[in-house]
C-alpha cells in the first residue's frame, strides 16, 4: 500500500497543528520560534505533496525558495533572540515589551 495525497495532508496538518499549539501555549522565543519553523515546514510538506501528486514542479520550486528565505530567517531571528537575551538575561516573550522603553 502506498501512502496516497491524503495521507501526506494529514501528517501536514498534523504538524501545522502542533507548530500551532506551540505558538500559542509557549513563554520562550526559542520555542515559539521552533514552532513557527514546525509550521513552515508542514507547508513545505503540503506543497511538495501536492507537486507530486500532480506531476508539477511549481511547488517544489516554491518550496526551494521558502527555504532560502527560512535560512535567512533563522539567522536575522536567532540574532534578535540572543541581543534580547544579553540584554534581560531572559527569553521570555514579555521582555520583549520592556524593549520599548
Amino acid at each position: 500500500m502506498t501512502p496516497g495525497l491524503h495521507h501526506y495532508l494529514i501528517v501536514s496538518a498534523l504538524l501545522f497543528s502542533l507548530g500551532v499549539f506551540g505558538v500559542v501555549s509557549r513563554r520562550s522565543l526559542l520555542v515559539i520560534y521552533m514552532s513557527l519553523e514546525l509550521m513552515l515546514n508542514a507547508a513545505n510538506l503540503a506543497l511538495v505533496a501536492f507537486s507530486q501528486f500532480n506531476n508539477n514542479l511549481d511547488g517544489q520550486v516554491m518550496v526551494f525558495f521558502i527555504i532560502t528565505v527560512a535560512a535567512a530567517e533563522v539567522a536575522v531571528g536567532l540574532a534578535l533572540i540572543v541581543a534580547l537575551y544579553r540584554k534581560r538575561r531572559s527569553a521570555h516573550v514579555e521582555d520583549l515589551t520592556s524593549l520599548k522603553y
